[in-house]
């Protein structure tokens, strides 16, 4: 972290930050990225026991003391964020519903919304917090479509897929649709209680592009969620869920942790939403790369649906994240590459 982003940050390096859902793909790569920048962390999970391998890979890496991990078996419970918030200074919040065949969008808010709220109240209530990053998706914004040629701006809307959802078109015709508008109708909300509120701390979403790129302990995490989408191109398997998804963004792993960074601890980010957008991608183009990096290997072959034309308002983002690293984003090669090398 460059010594220039941390001058009159309102989280200074040393300050405690509060991580959800710290054993996930994205929330290991922030509390990585955090205890790498100087400050102490406390994630959350639900199962203590089963991710004592982050408390091990931590203190090996930063000295005991550094990293807590604290158990919310159950988020949803009354006060189940009192503790942990308790003398934390920034809260990457990165938990989030990850089932994609979710059938009724609007009843799955209705169940999430609260805990989100209850994780803002104890926040409020607690006189240390500066600054929240609340974790969305790129599909809050837009749902991908390849080959047309149009612009989000950062207020932009999956309003498409909520009417879709909405409709009675059957199961097949809506596919991923209740998804994408469960993540733009959660993000909707809570941007309406935000401004509402009126918060002590400042306030930030950051929406999160497909993301792929290198876990932190693949013994103990293995290839979770998008990143190991990409072993199953390497394996040959799935491949009849690969061939449907559309070329669209993507963003690595170590980029979409540094942005957290960027975004609770640059002075004068409020308000804004954030994309987590970093390069393009195909699963055509990952292959084509798979193939570069491990020549002879019996690849499968998808076919080539074209290129993702959307223009995206992620400059921002760059400019934040180029103030922490000093450079912008990882390329799809350089990703995938990481990646692969987990495997």
């Amino acid at each position: 972290m460059s010594k220039t982003s941390i001058l009159n940050a309102p989280v200074p390096p040393g300050s405690l930050v509060l991580v959800t859902a710290a054993n996930g793909l994205v929330a290991s790569h922030v509390a990585d990225q955090f205890l790498t920048a100087g400050y102490r962390v406390r994630g959350t999970v639900r199962n203590k026991s089963k991710n004592e391998w982050l408390t091990s890979l931590f203190d090996a890496r930063y000295g005991n003391g550094r990293f807590e991990l604290m158990e919310i078996p159950d988020i949803f419970a009354p006060d189940a964020w009192i503790a942990a918030v308790k003398d934390v200074a920034g809260i990457a919040h990165v938990f989030g519903a990850a089932d994609v065949y979710t059938q009724d969008f609007e009843a799955a808010a209705e169940k999430e919304f609260p805990s989100h709220i209850a994780l803002l109240e104890a926040a409020r209530n607690e006189s240390t917090v500066k600054s929240f990053v609340f974790t969305s998706s790129a599909w809050a914004a837009s749902s991908p479509v390849a080959n047309k040629k149009r612009t989000l701006t950062e207020w932009s809307w999956n309003e498409d897929d909520i009417a879709l959802a909405r409709s009675d078109a059957s199961p097949e015709q809506k596919y991923f649709a209740n998804y994408m508008a469960l993540k733009s109708l959660l993000e909707q909300r809570i941007w309406g209680w935000v401004k509402k509120e009126k918060l002590p701390f400042s306030f930030n979403t950051i929406l999160l592009s497909t993301v792929f790129g290198p876990t932190l302990h693949p013994k103990d995490q293995g290839m979770p969620s998008t990143a190991g989408m990409v072993k199953w191109a390497f394996d040959g398997i799935n491949t009849q869920i690969l061939a449907i998804m559309p070329p669209q963004w993507c963003v690595d792993t170590r980029d979409a942790g540094m942005l957290y960074v960027a975004a609770l601890t640059t002075p004068g980010v409020s308000g804004e939403r954030l994309f987590a957008f970093g390069d393009r991608y195909s699963w055509a183009k990952v292959i084509e790369i798979l193939g570069k990096l491990f020549p002879g290997k019996d690849l499968p072959s998808l076919p080539d649906s074209g290129w993702d034309q959307t223009e995206v308002p992620n400059l921002r983002s760059g400019e934040l994240l180029n103030g922490v690293k000093q450079s912008t984003w990882t390329s799809l090669e350089e990703s995938v590459k990481a990646g692969s090398q987990c495997f």
